[in-house]
């Protein structure tokens, strides 16, 4: 919308005639971009500054603030990066084309940018008998003094003692809430057993069943230490006692004629001792083989002599 601010006083057709006029020139204005359709949008623009390359101008100033000073006191090299180690290895041309785009070529030509510098510095260095490294007796001054790196010391101390408590309340918190999802879970055990309990009791009233299992329930629960060790002694093995049992007796099965002769134990006489056949072995009481003791009325007289 085009607002007209100053129009001339005169006739309703000179007043029509001028406005088309003043319309006319503001179309052409807008055309070539002088003027905006919207009000408050004619900003002037400002030319841009034009960049003055003055060469001689600083060559000039480059010759007034530099000084010829010897390179020990510049310690400046210009130089280029050496090979790629990684591109040899893998028998690719080492390419001194980076994307400056991408961060690790960037990164890994600076490097070896670096590295060159200092394997063309170090000779000269040596050359002119300056040392590279720092000696062993060698104390620099502390940036910080020791009272403040005490109380940093001090403060790291205090954060780690308070990490510590917090992962100790932590674990207390967490085996807290582990003990009450225990006593939760055994108390509706308890409230589900004696809910059956009561269930089970009243159909026996009411005559819907004739069995008398809850009471052999109630007995199991009321034995519970005997049946928590016989459980414990599944759980464990067997016994020393019944392993001896079974090892003298067996494991079941039948006993009657167990110990009848077959063709085979008949056959058999890997075990036969002649000298017990025959009673030739006997027992042998004592060193001589001898019963030594006197009979009852040897000792009676012997006795009756004291």
């Amino acid at each position: 919308m085009l607002w007209l601010l100053s129009v001339p006083v005169g006739g309703n057709e000179e007043r029509i005639d001028q406005s088309i006029c003043i319309i006319k020139w503001l179309k052409c204005k807008f055309r070539v971009g002088l003027v905006t359709s919207q009000p408050g949008l004619n900003i002037p623009l400002e030319e841009p500054k034009k960049a003055a390359n003055n060469v001689e101008g600083l060559k000039k100033c480059l010759a007034d603030f530099k000084k010829n000073l010897p390179w020990v006191e510049r310690l400046d090299l210009t130089n280029k990066p050496v090979d790629d180690v990684l591109a040899k290895a893998e028998g690719r041309p080492s390419n001194d084309d980076v994307n400056p785009e991408d961060d690790f070529q960037r990164e890994m030509y600076f490097y070896r940018q670096a590295q060159a510098t200092v394997l063309e510095a170090l000779p000269k260095l040596k050359k002119l008998n300056i040392f590279t490294k720092r000696p062993d007796d060698y104390f620099a001054e502390m940036s910080k003094t020791d009272q403040h790196m005490q109380k940093i010391r001090k403060k790291l101390m205090q954060k780690q003692v308070a990490m510590e408590n917090s992962e100790k309340a932590k674990k207390l918190r967490e085996q807290r809430k582990f003990g009450k999802k225990v006593q939760v879970e055994v108390l509706q055990k308890r409230q589900k057993q004696k809910r059956d309990m009561m269930t089970a009791v009243k159909k026996y009233q009411r005559g819907m069943t004739d069995k008398l299992d809850f009471l052999e329930g109630d007995k199991e629960g009321k034995n519970g230490p005997a049946s928590s060790k016989k459980q414990m002694g599944k759980r464990g093995g067997p016994s020393s006692k019944r392993k001896y049992k079974d090892q003298k007796f067996g494991f079941g099965g039948r006993k009657k004629g167990s110990k009848r002769n077959t063709k085979e134990s008949h056959n058999d006489v890997s075990g036969f001792r002649a000298k017990a056949a025959h009673g030739k072995g006997g027992k042998k009481f004592g060193k001589g083989g001898k019963n030594k003791r006197p009979g009852k009325e040897t000792r009676r007289k012997m006795k009756s002599q004291k």
